[in-house]
């Protein structure tokens, strides 16, 4: 009986060697934070920002924008823009309406295999919660709102593109502390 265990033992297959589960991925860093394209607060009049700024014309369908072009003046930053999805966001403009600071919009590339991921983690963080693929995202916090999407283009590269608004007074006081 012994002999037969011990040839039964010898004629099994080894053991595999334990395979170790993948690693986790890795921690988004700061830069995929939208929070860190807000250089100075809403309402804030153009001598305040702490940056250099050059006045650029932007030609849009004013049906994309929430505010008619002729009524936002945009300007374009000098020299370093705050790091944006560990990238250097170009453009970066301050848009201002009435001279106070009322829109940010930050366009980084991403490398077209990896975008759609890319932008899935980021959208994650920005709405705490896991986000399956998606090209756009929206949501708020702290009376700004934020509405991002990814573009793919020609060239293996995707851009994508972020935009935040301080909210309008109305929306403010939905979320106003009763009293």
């Amino acid at each position: 009986m012994l002999a037969t265990v011990l040839l039964v033992a010898c004629a099994a297959p080894a053991p595999k060697p334990a395979v170790p589960p993948p690693p986790a991925p890795a921690p988004l860093d700061a830069s995929y934070d939208w929070h860190v394209l807000l250089v100075a607060p809403f309402g804030s009049v153009l001598k305040d920002v702490p940056l250099t700024l050059h006045e650029v014309f932007l030609f849009r369908d004013e049906a994309a924008r929430a505010a008619p072009a002729g009524e936002l003046e945009c300007y374009a930053v000098d020299g370093t823009r705050p790091r944006f999805i560990a990238r250097s966001p170009s453009p970066y403009l301050l848009c201002f309406k009435q001279d106070r600071l009322a829109r940010i919009e930050a366009t980084v590339q991403l490398p077209a295999g990896e975008a759609e991921r890319i932008f899935a983690d980021a959208c994650g963080l920005w709405l705490k919660k896991p986000m399956g693929l998606t090209a756009e995202c929206a949501g708020s916090a702290g009376g700004i709102t934020f509405a991002g999407h990814f573009e793919n283009e020609p060239e293996n590269f995707a851009q994508l593109t972020i935009q935040l608004d301080a909210a309008e007074p109305a929306d403010r006081a939905d979320h106003a502390p009763e009293r």
